[in-house]
C-alpha cells in the first residue's frame, strides 16, 4: 500500500503517441548498452531498464518528431536518468561530497568540442550525446543549454547537501532549486531542439517566455514529486521532495501534503495558460515579431503542452514510480475549473472592510541603528518631492513627511554621510511615489496601453551617456532624470547599462500588476513572490552591491547558491513583511490584490488571520535560510574557494547591509504612519499597490552609497 492516494491530477490536454516509439525503445536499449548503461545491476540491469520504458516517454513528450530525432531525445532521458540513479548509488548513498563534486565538475568537459577519454558511462554517454545534439543549432541555443545542463548536474550537489545535513527546505527554496536539479528547464531546451524552431533570441528573455519555460518546469516536477515520493522518501532517504517540504512545514498528513502539492501544480498550469492566451498577444505585437518567429514560440509553448501531457501518461505506465489508483487520458474536474489557479483566483471583492491584521510573531535577531543625518534627510527629501512635483498628484506633503521614508534609509545604512543618505532617501520617495502613481492614474479607468507607454518612455530619462534630451511630462519622469543624474555620473558605461536595466524590470513589474488589476486576477503564489522580488529590485540590488567602491567579491561568489540564497531570503523576508503590515491599507482601502496574506488566502481558501500565520512562518523559515548561509554555507563557500582577506571582509560586510537592511524596514513598518488606520481614513489621497516593498528599499540605500 501506497504513503498516499494520488490525487486528482489536472489534466487539460490529450496525450498523443509518437508512431516511432517502438523504433526508439529499440534505438536506446542498445545505445544504453554500448554506453555501458547495463553493466552494474546495482544502478541498472535489464528487466529494470525495460520497465522504466523510456521510449515510451520521449513518444509520449514529443509526439510529433520524426524517428532519428526521437531516438536522439530518448538517448538524452536515458543519460539522465542514468545520471541520476549513478549519481545517486555512488555518491548519496556514500555521502561522499567531495568525490561527487570533482565527478560533477570533470562532466563538465564533455560539454565541449575536444572533451577528455571518458571513464564512466555518464561521461561516455555525454560525450557522444553533445557530438549529436548541438551541431544543429544556434551559439546561443547551445549557452543556453550548456547552462541547463551544468545546472542540472551541480544542482545534485542541493539534494546532497540536504541529505547530509538531515535538511528539509522550506517551499519558497524548494520550487527554485527544484527547477535546477529537476532538469525540466534542460527539458524545455530539447523542446526546441525535437520541435525545431528556437525562441527568438529578442523574447528568449522576456516574462511571458520566462514564465512558460517556468511554469513548466514547476509542474513537471510537482508531478513527478507526487509520483516518486514512496521511491525517493520511503526508500532513498530522499530530502528533496515537495510533498515532504509540505508536510513539514504545514505539519500536515502525508494525504495532505500531497493534495496541496497538487494544488500548487494545477495553479501552476493555469499560469502557463493564462501566460500563452493573455502574454503571448501582447508580446508579439509589442516586440514586432515577424510570422515565423510567432510561430517558432507557438510551437516552443505547444512542444511543453505535449510534454505535460505526455510526462503524466508515462508516469502511469512506468515501474520506476507509485502508480496504483490514477488516472489516465483527459482529466478537468470542477475543483480544476473552480480551485486555485481557477476561477477562484478572479472572484476576490476588492475593498472589503477587512480591519487591522493581527500580526503573527515578526523574527528579528539583529539591532537596528541610526545615521546621525536623519533629521536634515527627512527634510531634504520633502524638498525634492515638492521641487519634482509630488504634490500636485497623488501626495501632499504632509503624507509624504507621515511615511518618513528617510527613517528607513538611516537605519539600513547608518554610515552613509549626508549627500549619500539624501540621495538613497530621495530615491526611497521616488519609487514609492511611481508606484502610487500608475494606478492611481492609469488603474481607475484600466488603461493599459497608456500605463505601457507611460512605462516605455522611463528609459528616456536614464541614457548612459547621461545626456537627458527627453522633456519630462509628469513628476515620475522629471524625478527618475533629477536622480539618474545624480547617481549614475561615478559609474562606468557597462555598469550604467547593467543599473538602467534593473531599473527597467522594477518598473516592468509594476504594469504586470494592472494587468493582474484589469482582470480582476488575484496571482498565483509563486508568480507572485518572484514577480515581487521585481517590483523589490533586487536585480538592481545585486548590480550595485557590486559597484560599491572598495568591495572586492569575484563573480564566482556572487553568482553562487549560497549567495544568492542569502540576498533572496533576505528580500523575500522584506517583502512578506511589508504585505503583513500593509494588508489593511491594501486590500481594504485600495482594492489591491497584490499581497501574500491574499494571495495565501486564494490559494487555501482559509481567512486572513490564518493567512498571516502561514506568510509569518514563511517569513521565520526565509531568515533561518538568510542566517544558514550567512553562518554556515558562505564561509564554507570561501574556504572552498581558497579566499583572500579582502574578499572575505567584503562578504562580511555585505551580510551586515542585509541585515541592518532587514532591521531597518521592521522598525521602518512599526513606526511610519503609511499603514496605522487613523492616516488611512483621514488621508486625502491614498496610495497605490505594495506601497514601500515595490519601491525597493535596499535600492534606494545601495544607490546612495554608489553615489558617495
Amino acid at each position: 500500500m501506497g504513503p498516499f492516494e494520488l490525487p486528482d491530477f489536472y489534466c487539460p490536454y490529450p496525450a498523443r503517441l509518437n508512431p516511432h516509439v517502438e523504433s526508439a525503445r529499440v534505438h536506446t536499449k542498445e545505445w544504453a548498452r554500448e554506453m555501458g548503461m547495463l553493466d552494474d545491476p546495482e544502478i541498472w540491469e535489464e528487466r529494470r531498464f525495460d520497465g522504466m520504458d523510456y521510449g515510451l516517454l520521449c513518444a509520449y513528450t514529443h509526439p510529433e518528431c520524426d524517428a532519428e530525432e526521437l531516438d536522439l531525445v530518448t538517448d538524452w532521458y536515458v543519460w539522465v536518468f542514468f545520471f541520476d540513479d549513478h549519481f545517486l548509488e555512488i555518491f548519496k548513498r556514500t555521502r561522499d561530497v567531495a568525490g561527487a563534486q570533482a565527478y560533477l565538475d570533470r562532466l563538465d568537459l564533455f560539454m565541449t568540442d575536444d572533451p577528455p577519454e571518458p571513464s564512466n558511462p555518464a561521461e561516455k554517454g555525454l560525450r557522444d550525446l553533445w557530438a549529436r545534439t548541438v551541431p544543429g543549432m544556434s551559439d546561443r541555443w547551445r549557452e543556453r543549454f550548456t547552462r541547463a545542463n551544468h545546472e542540472l548536474m551541480q544542482e545534485s550537489m542541493w539534494e546532497l547537501f540536504h541529505i547530509e545535513d538531515g535538511q528539509v527546505s522550506n517551499p519558497i527554496e524548494y520550487i527554485e532549486e527544484r527547477r535546477k536539479v529537476g532538469g525540466a528547464p534542460w527539458s524545455a531546451c530539447l523542446v526546441e531542439h525535437a520541435v525545431g524552431a528556437e525562441v527568438p533570441e529578442r523574447v528568449a528573455g522576456s516574462r511571458p517566455v520566462r514564465v512558460l519555460t517556468e511554469t513548466f518546469a514547476d509542474a513537471v516536477h510537482l508531478r513527478n514529486d507526487l509520483f516518486s515520493y514512496q521511491r525517493e522518501v520511503e526508500e532513498e532517504g530522499e530530502l528533496s521532495n515537495c510533498v515532504l517540504v509540505v508536510e513539514r512545514f504545514l505539519g500536515c498528513e502525508t494525504q495532505k501534503a500531497a493534495e496541496i502539492t497538487n494544488d500548487l501544480l494545477t495553479s501552476r498550469l493555469h499560469v502557463f495558460e493564462h501566460t500563452t492566451f493573455t502574454e503571448l498577444p501582447v508580446l508579439f505585437a509589442e516586440q514586432a515579431l515577424l510570422p515565423h518567429e510567432q510561430e517558432a514560440v507557438l510551437r516552443y509553448a505547444r512542444g511543453l503542452q505535449d510534454w505535460q501531457s505526455g510526462g503524466h501518461e508515462w508516469h502511469m505506465r512506468s515501474n520506476r514510480y507509485m502508480n496504483g489508483g490514477g488516472r489516465t487520458g483527459l482529466r478537468v474536474s470542477p475543483r480544476h475549473v473552480m480551485g486555485p489557479g481557477g476561477l477562484r483566483n478572479h472572484v476576490h471583492v476588492p475593498y472589503q472592510r477587512v480591519g487591522p491584521l493581527p500580526l503573527p510573531e515578526i523574527p528579528m535577531p539583529f539591532a537596528v541603528r541610526d545615521n546621525p543625518h536623519l533629521e536634515a534627510a527627512r527634510r531634504a527629501t520633502l524638498d525634492f518631492a515638492e521641487a519634482m512635483g509630488f504634490y500636485t498628484l497623488v501626495w501632499d506633503r504632509a503624507g509624504h513627511d507621515g511615511y518618513d521614508l528617510a527613517l528607513c534609509a538611516a537605519g539600513i545604512d547608518p554610515d552613509a554621510g549626508l549627500e549619500a543618505l539624501v540621495l538613497a532617501t530621495d530615491w526611497l520617495s521616488w519609487g514609492t511615489y511611481g508606484d502610487d502613481y500608475l494606478p492611481a492614474v492609469f488603474g481607475r479607468s484600466k488603461d493599459f496601453v497608456g500605463a505601457k507607454a507611460f512605462n516605455r518612455r522611463l528609459s528616456a530619462f536614464m541614457p548612459l551617456d547621461l545626456v537627458v534630451t527627453a522633456v519630462a511630462a509628469n513628476p515620475v519622469e522629471r524625478g527618475l532624470a533629477d536622480l539618474w543624474l545624480r547617481t549614475a555620473e561615478p559609474m562606468a558605461p557597462d555598469q550604467r547599462a547593467e543599473f538602467r536595466t534593473a531599473v527597467e524590470r522594477m518598473t516592468d513589474s509594476w504594469v504586470w500588476e494592472l494587468a493582474n488589476h484589469i482582470q480582476n486576477r488575484v496571482p498565483d503564489p509563486v508568480d507572485y513572490l518572484e514577480m515581487r522580488r521585481r517590483t523589490f529590485g533586487s536585480d538592481m540590488t545585486m548590480a550595485l552591491a557590486r559597484l560599491e567602491p572598495g568591495r572586492s567579491i569575484p563573480a564566482r561568489v556572487w553568482g553562487s547558491r549560497p549567495m544568492t540564497a542569502l540576498v533572496d531570503a533576505a528580500q523575500d523576508y522584506a517583502c512578506l513583511l511589508n504585505d503583513l503590515f500593509s494588508y489593511q491599507k491594501e486590500i481594504e482601502f485600495e482594492g489591491e490584490l497584490h499581497n501574500m496574506v491574499l494571495v495565501m488566502q486564494t490559494f487555501f481558501d482559509c481567512d486572513a488571520p490564518r493567512a498571516a500565520e502561514l506568510v509569518g512562518s514563511l517569513m521565520a523559515a526565509r531568515m533561518r535560510q538568510f542566517q544558514k548561509a550567512a553562518e554556515v554555507d558562505l564561509p564554507a563557500l570561501l574556504d572552498g574557494v581558497d579566499a583572500d582577506a579582502d574578499v572575505r571582509a567584503s562578504v562580511a560586510a555585505y551580510v551586515v547591509e542585509l541585515q541592518d537592511w532587514m532591521a531597518a524596514i521592521l522598525r521602518w513598518h512599526r513606526e511610519c504612519r503609511r499603514y496605522d488606520e487613523p492616516t488611512l481614513r483621514g488621508t486625502r489621497w491614498v496610495a497605490g499597490p505594495t506601497g514601500l516593498g515595490t519601491a525597493g528599499t535596499r535600492i534606494g540605500t545601495l544607490l546612495g552609497r554608489v553615489a558617495s
